[in-house]
């Protein structure tokens, strides 16, 4: 990279940003943090340079990115509200400003833009026909970074499972296997027993970014990755790190009320959201990460008992274990 070691981050205050952030600050990077209202926050990292601005306006996103080499895309609309309005734009946002900065855009993938139809073994080049609003709306934003990518926008997507980990609050883990906040009495699974389901410690999707971005020369213009993450095979084997974080071998588990989402959700954009990726809890999903491992040897990776320890921690769910 030809220009400074500058980072601008957007959703710095969310769990996969502050948590690249936070790595990118270890390494030496000028992070600079762009929020809507920093002065109001009740906590600021003070290794990073806040600027105030908006995701959704370009002005601000063009201003915060000059002389930076990354854009970390890792923001997002809270509880699922607007997808339709605002995903798209911020993303042609951050195009425009790596356009203007030469910086390199970095964003944490999901597989919502998978179908049904691709599982269930996911590498990096299988078919994109998601069944679903958001997963529509996921595989037309990485559509937009590899058409950018071919007219000079170099990209980098690191695709991975369900988010978990210190300071990851909007995700399964900590929505719905456990509540926050509150001593552990039961884990709520929504998933079927014997059905495999993919994880990802936060703090390892974070280690992985920084690895490929240490590579940068080494990285196509249009960069995309794969995380084995914590592969569940059979659904048993979260529950199991869960019950001995607690000490409570005996923890109950209890079935997610799939079937009550269809009434609630009329009187709620979130569980309107979840509800549509049931699916991806009723068969297997595995992603292969054989492409990351060529490019760096290893797939950064915390033991099981280690990440969901400093998760429930984080969360304040073992006050009384």
């Amino acid at each position: 990279m030809t220009q400074q070691r500058i980072a601008l981050v957007l959703g710095a205050t969310g769990g996969i940003g502050g948590e690249v952030a936070r790595a990118l600050a270890a390494r030496g990077w000028q992070v600079r943090a762009l929020h809507r209202r920093p002065d109001a926050l009740a906590r600021r990292d003070a290794r990073f340079e806040w600027r105030q601005g908006d995701a959704m306006r370009r002005a601000d996103v063009l201003a915060a990115a000059e002389g930076a080499a990354l854009i970390v895309h890792a923001v997002n609309p809270p509880g699922y509200r607007d997808w339709d309005k605002l995903v798209l734009p911020m993303i042609d946002n951050s195009i425009a400003a790596a356009r203007a900065s030469g910086a390199r855009i970095v964003l944490p993938g999901t597989v919502y833009n998978f179908g049904p139809d691709a599982f269930p073994i996911l590498s990096e080049t299988s078919p994109q026909r998601p069944r679903t609003r958001k997963g529509a709306i996921r595989a037309e934003l990485e559509q937009r970074l590899r058409v950018a990518a071919a007219d000079g926008v170099r990209a980098l997507v690191v695709r991975a499972g369900d988010f978990f980990g210190p300071g990851a609050a909007s995700n399964w883990f900590a929505g719905g296997l456990v509540k926050p906040g509150k001593p552990l009495r039961a884990v709520t699974y929504p998933g079927q027993a014997g059905i495999g389901h993919q994880w990802a410690y936060v703090p390892d999707v974070a280690e992985t970014m920084l690895r490929l971005i240490e590579q940068d020369a080494r990285l196509p213009a249009f960069a995309v990755y794969h995380m084995r993450g914590h592969w569940d095979a059979d659904g048993k084997t979260m529950i199991d790190a869960v019950r001995r974080a607690s000490g409570r071998a005996d923890l109950r588990v209890r079935a997610f009320a799939w079937w009550l989402l269809p009434l609630l959700a009329p009187f709620s954009t979130l569980l309107r959201e979840v509800r549509e990726m049931r699916y991806l809890w009723q068969q297997p999903l595995r992603m292969d990460n054989a492409a990351l491992v060529q490019m760096l040897g290893e797939e950064p990776h915390t033991d099981w008992d280690d990440a969901v320890s400093s998760t429930l921690k984080s969360l304040h769910c073992l006050q009384q274990a």
